[in-house]
C-alpha cells in the first residue's frame, strides 16, 4: 500500500471566493470584488503552475518532461507513465474532472502518481467531458466517459487493474460510467468475478463530490441554508448548468421517473450502479468540513446532518494537518438486501433514500479543513490541490 500526495498545498489558481474549482473559459464571469475575499490577491503568487504532458507512441512508456522552471508543456495527450520504468505498469488510474473542468485539472496529480509508482500505474486524465460539455447531464457525460475508458484499455492492453479518482461532479459521472462498464462473468466453474471494462476494480475515490445532489439542507453552502434561495436554486439551476443542473437538484423527473441520482443508488434493470460501486476493493469520499461554497459537507461525505462530526472533535493529523477526521469502512447495517429502483419516493425523502442506497456498501470518509490556509475560501479547489489529500494504492 502506498500513500500518494496529489498536489502541493499551494497551487496558483485563478481564484475568486466562489470558484467552482475548475478553469473557466470565461474567468470574469466567476469573479467577485476583491474586498469580499481580501486574501485572494496573494494566492496567484503562491507556488508554481504545473501541467503534465505525455507523448503516446506505439504503446511505449512515455516521459514526464519537466523544464528547469518546473513547468511542463501539454502536447499530445493525457496518458501519463514513466519513461524509466523497467516493467509494464498493470494498474490504470482514471482521473475525472468536474463541471467546467478539463483534463489538465488533474495534471500535476497524474505526474505525482507516475513519479511515485513508476512501475505500477498508467494514469489517464479524462478528456471527453470538458468546458460546457459538463452541462450535458450526468448520464450523457457518463456514457462518454465509459466509451473513453474502453478506448484507453485498448491502448494499454497490459493493464489488469483499474481505479477512479474524481473531483466534484466528476464523481457522479464516474459512478454512472462504472455502472455501464460493469461485468459479472464466470472465470472458473461456479466462480464469478466482477470486472470494470474487463479489469479488476481496486479504488473508487471521490473528492468533494455531491453524492446526494445539491438540493436543500445546506448542500450548496453558497446559499447559506436560506430556504427561499434553496428553492429558487432548484427551480433555476438548469438555466446555468443545463441538464447537469437538473440532475444535481433532482428536478429531472419530467417523465414521471425518479431523478437520476435516486436511480443511481441501486441497481436498475439496465445498469448495475450499486453492484459496480461494490465491486471496488475500496470506496473513499474526501469532503471539505468547511469553506467549500459549492459542495456541502453532508453530500460530499454521504452523511446525514446529525452524523457529521462535532467541530470541536476535529483533530489535526501531525503529518497531514488538513485532514481532521477519518472514518473507516462505514456501512448501513439495516440495508442487507439490495433493492431494485423504487417506483415512488416523495421529495422530502430523496436524501434519505440516497444515503441508504449508497451505504449498502462500506465507505471510508476523510474530512478535510483548510481553516488555517490562505486558500480556505476556495476549499472546493484546494481539496483537489492539497498535499494532504491522500490516495492509497
Amino acid at each position: 500500500m502506498f500513500v500518494i500526495p496529489t498536489k502541493p498545498q499551494f497551487l496558483p489558481l485563478n481564484c475568486n471566493c466562489f470558484n467552482p474549482g475548475f478553469q473557466s473559459p470565461h474567468p470574469k464571469l466567476l469573479s467577485v470584488p476583491t474586498t469580499s475575499c481580501p486574501e485572494m490577491d496573494l494566492i496567484p503568487k503562491l507556488g508554481k503552475l504545473f501541467f503534465v504532458s505525455q507523448q503516446i507512441k506505439n504503446n511505449q512508456a512515455v516521459e514526464v518532461i519537466e523544464s528547469d522552471n518546473n513547468a511542463v508543456s501539454c502536447k499530445d495527450g493525457f496518458d501519463a507513465v514513466s519513461s524509466g520504468t523497467k516493467v509494464q505498469p498493470d494498474h490504470l488510474v482514471i482521473m475525472v474532472n468536474g463541471i467546467i473542468g478539463s483534463a489538465t485539472d488533474w495534471g500535476y496529480a497524474a505526474k505525482q502518481f507516475v513519479k511515485r509508482l513508476p512501475d505500477k500505474v498508467v494514469v489517464h486524465c479524462s478528456e471527453c467531458n470538458s468546458s460546457t460539455l459538463t452541462f450535458d447531464g450526468v448520464d450523457r457525460m457518463g456514457e462518454r466517459l465509459a466509451e473513453e475508458v474502453v478506448a484507453v484499455t485498448k491502448r494499454w492492453p497490459e493493464v489488469s487493474k483499474i481505479s477512479f479518482v474524481a473531483h466534484s461532479l466528476g464523481g457522479l459521472v464516474a459512478r454512472y460510467a462504472i455502472g455501464k462498464l460493469y461485468e459479472n462473468s464466470k472465470c472458473h466453474e461456479q466462480i464469478y468475478e466482477d470486472r470494470i471494462a474487463g479489469l479488476q476494480p481496486v479504488n473508487f475515490i471521490t473528492v468533494a463530490t455531491p453524492h446526494l445532489g445539491s438540493r436543500g439542507h445546506k448542500q450548496l453552502p453558497l446559499l447559506c441554508g436560506v430556504p427561499f434561495l434553496e428553492r429558487s436554486a432548484s427551480q433555476t439551476a438548469h438555466w446555468i448548468a443545463g441538464r447537469s443542473g437538473k440532475h444535481l437538484f433532482l428536478t429531472d423527473n419530467d417523465d414521471g421517473e425518479l431523478p437520476l441520482l435516486l436511480q443511481m443508488v441501486n441497481d436498475t434493470k439496465d445498469i448495475k450502479f450499486i453492484s459496480a460501486l461494490g465491486s471496488f476493493k475500496r470506496r473513499v469520499a474526501y469532503a471539505n468540513a468547511n469553506y467549500d461554497h459549492m459542495v456541502g459537507w453532508g453530500t460530499s461525505s454521504i452523511r446525514r446532518q446529525h452524523e457529521l462530526p462535532n467541530s470541536n472533535l476535529l483533530l489535526e493529523d501531525e503529518k497531514y494537518p488538513h485532514i481532521v477526521y477519518v472514518e473507516q469502512d462505514q456501512q448501513e447495517a439495516n440495508e442487507a438486501v439490495q433493492k431494485e429502483t423504487l417506483s415512488v419516493v416523495s421529495p422530502e425523502n430523496f436524501e434519505e433514500e440516497m444515503i441508504r442506497g449508497l451505504t449498502q456498501k462500506p465507505w471510508e470518509r476523510v474530512d478535510v479543513s483548510f481553516q488555517n490556509s490562505t486558500q480556505r475560501y476556495v476549499a472546493h479547489s484546494t481539496i483537489q490541490a492539497s498535499e494532504d489529500v491522500l490516495v492509497k494504492f
